[in-house]
């Protein structure tokens, strides 16, 4: 995986997120995303560490999931975030994977906004440190 755009990681199903019949609760998806989107943000050197010290935050606005096989405790499974806007927000869509088998589990999308840390006040357009760790013009 070359672009900076898609990051994936593997998450094997502890035993602590299933319910009594071994299937991983719901809301332990947005956890799952989260690790991939570190994952995705590091790959373009703007990790949460990099936005504070950069001035913004970026809180998860909007999320949306789509369960479609359910994932079972020590499933192993690839999240993959690829990021689908920038100019206004991030849009990151995330796709969850049978490690093994390869079968769609679910998929699902964030919407990030940059917030200014300094003002507290929300970015109509995203700040221009983003496209310049993208790699890409405003």
């Amino acid at each position: 995986m070359s672009s900076p755009f898609q990051a994936e990681v593997q998450v094997t199903i502890p035993f602590h997120d299933v319910d009594m019949i071994g299937v991983a609760w719901h809301g332990h998806y947005a956890k799952y995303f989260e690790i991939a989107r570190c994952a995705l943000l590091d790959r373009f050197d703007y990790g949460y560490d990099a936005m504070r010290e950069s001035g913004f935050m970026w809180p998860v606005i909007d999320m949306h999931i789509r369960y479609i096989k359910p994932t079972r405790f020590g499933q192993r499974v690839i999240v993959t975030a690829t990021l689908r806007e920038w100019e206004n927000r991030m849009l990151i869509d995330y796709l969850v994977t049978d490690a093994q088998a390869g079968h769609r589990l679910t998929k699902g999308t964030t919407s990030q906004v940059a917030v200014d840390i300094a003002s507290g006040e929300m970015c109509f357009v995203s700040p221009p440190i983003l496209f310049e760790r993208l790699g890409v013009s405003p």
